[in-house]
């Protein structure tokens, strides 16, 4: 993993910014308190930079070449400095470095730590820039590239259509107000049939007209509106803000589909995405197998070493059951410690084949803790009949299951 450099003269500084990066789990990092330092750190870095943080005495003619030099090593810089005027700050910003951040308090590192982990997860985010005046469209998309985005071109809005529809993640738009075939109005509007402003963000831009023209964008669905000329770091926060609230959107939505120990689908998700497979496969547009999965003697783990390790036991489990089926599968936690699984077109022995294996992954496995290792094993029922209900599905399979408990548990019984 590549390494986040931190020129930094202060040592106890140095520390904090390299003690809350750690934290983020995306990066460590290697401090350096002098240019000749950072520059030998850089010829002998093998993994190279992902990007630099750079103290600099920014009035200084070694400075603007030490940024020339971190640029021409393909390392992106963020100035975080105490030194600030504005003409410092419009010749820092010319020389495409990520931000410039003034450095006066801590809250101002954790803002720094915040900026660092939103360049790392910029990378997969894709942003499509939409607009017919290619000088216009390359300042948009070279401030996007500085930040690492996943940055897509469209030179009018049929082009934005027909790339949204090869990118279906695109996560925000940029587009202008006036260009030829379709203006800025009518795409946002055609993507607001597809899209909702919770799945895809749109930031209209625009040289010309009043503030009306904000209030016609915002009523066609736009999330946002900028005037050009523009400062280029509010562009980047309004950018970040979008794409944050569309993060927070996605968080929230995750957390009321998925179970919050084993990171499976809820009961109630599993219903919601289960029964609409299950209409297809009674129109006999796929086959499903509907399994129940139960680790046997679980009360007994839970008696004995604790409801802790019991948790620890539903992971691993969940864990083994979700790198083992395909993705197409749906996979829930059905209650404690029974799990319900439909899967799509396995047919007949294969059903056997595929839990069976299943089975034998978990019997083979070992739960590691501190001083001791556990053994597991699972019941599995499984049917690949259709009936009038996904619940009578269930109820066939939980029944199977029974069976596979009665005859000595570890087993896997198939209708």
């Amino acid at each position: 993993m590549k390494k986040i450099l931190i020129l930094e003269d202060d040592p106890a500084i140095a520390n904090i910014i390299k003690e809350k990066i750690r934290n983020t789990n995306f990066f460590d990092s290697d401090l350096a308190s002098s240019l000749d330092e950072a520059k030998y750190k850089i010829e002998n870095n093998q993994g190279g930079y992902f990007l630099a943080v750079l103290e600099l005495n920014l009035s200084g003619i070694q400075c603007s070449e030490f940024i020339d030099y971190i640029l021409s090593k393909n390392i992106s810089p963020i100035i975080f400095t105490s030194e600030y005027n504005d003409e410092i700050r419009d010749r820092i910003m010319s020389k495409k470095v990520i931000d410039y951040i003034v450095k006066n308090d801590e809250e101002s590192i954790d803002y720094l730590v915040q900026t660092i982990e939103r360049i790392y997860k910029n990378q997969f985010v894709k942003v499509m820039v939409v607009d017919d005046s290619e000088i216009s469209r390359q300042y948009l998309v070279d401030i996007l590239k500085v930040q690492k985005f996943m940055v897509l071109e469209a030179r009018d809005g049929l082009e934005a259509i027909s790339l949204l529809v090869k990118n279906k993640d695109t996560k925000l738009i940029i587009t202008d107000y006036l260009m030829d075939k379709i203006d800025g109005f009518e795409l946002t509007r055609k993507i607001r049939r597809h899209y909702s402003s919770k799945q895809l963000a749109i930031i209209g831009i625009s040289a010309y007209g009043s503030g009306l023209l904000s209030v016609k964008f915002l009523k066609s669905g736009a999330n946002d509106f900028i005037m050009k000329p523009f400062v280029e770091e509010e562009l980047l926060l309004r950018i970040r803000q979008n794409i944050e609230i569309l993060e927070q959107l996605d968080a929230y939505q995750r957390l009321s589909h998925v179970d919050y120990l084993t990171q499976l689908y809820n009961r109630c998700f599993f219903f919601e995405i289960g029964k609409k497979i299950f209409e297809n496969a009674k129109r006999k547009n796929l086959e499903i197998t509907t399994a129940m999965l139960d680790i046997d003697h679980f009360k007994l783990i839970n008696d004995n070493y604790g409801h802790d390790i019991g948790d620890l036991a539903l992971k691993h489990v969940a864990q083994i059951i979700s790198k083992n089926l395909r993705a197409s599968d749906i996979i829930c936690r059905y209650g404690g410690e029974e799990f319900c699984i439909l899967a799509i077109n396995i047919k007949k022995p294969n059903d056997f084949k595929v839990f069976e294996k299943l089975r034998l992954l978990i019997e083979q496995s070992r739960l590691q803790l501190a001083n001791r290792e556990i053994s597991l094993s699972v019941s599995i029922g499984v049917t690949s009949q259709v009936f009038d209900s996904l619940e009578e599905n269930i109820k066939h399979a939980d029944e199977l299951l029974y069976k596979a408990k009665q005859q000595g548990r570890n087993r896997v019984v198939v209708d």
